[in-house]
């Protein structure tokens, strides 16, 4: 099992934007896309303008397989434009694939 760390630096006062680009349309094309997500949170305390999430894989071959096909979709790409339409709403979005130790409690 692989988790993925993603996180995004959004734009200054764009943060509600990506918020509701992932609540209203990313999550439905994860789900399309068989993408498990953990979880999503905000920063409290630090760099405020961060959204923080983890994906899920069986492996590396599963994560390829279907972000390929979500990165692909035309759908998606539409609704990428249209929240950009009032400038770029991301800053920089940064990965890690992560594997669990050997003593790490099951998630």
């Amino acid at each position: 099992m692989l988790y993925e760390l993603r996180i995004y630096r959004c734009m200054p006062g764009r943060k509600a934007d990506v918020l509701a680009r992932f609540r209203n349309h990313t999550m439905g094309f994860f789900r399309r896309h068989g993408i498990e997500c953990i979880g999503f949170w905000e920063t409290v305390v630090g760099e405020l303008d961060e959204l923080v999430y983890i994906l899920k894989w069986a492996s590396g071959e599963d994560r390829d397989r279907k972000w390929t096909a979500f990165q692909a979709d035309p759908d998606r790409a539409r609704v990428m434009e249209e929240s950009h339409r009032n400038g770029v709403i991301v800053e920089h979005a940064r990965s890690a694939m992560l594997q669990a130790t050997d003593f790490s409690p099951p998630v």
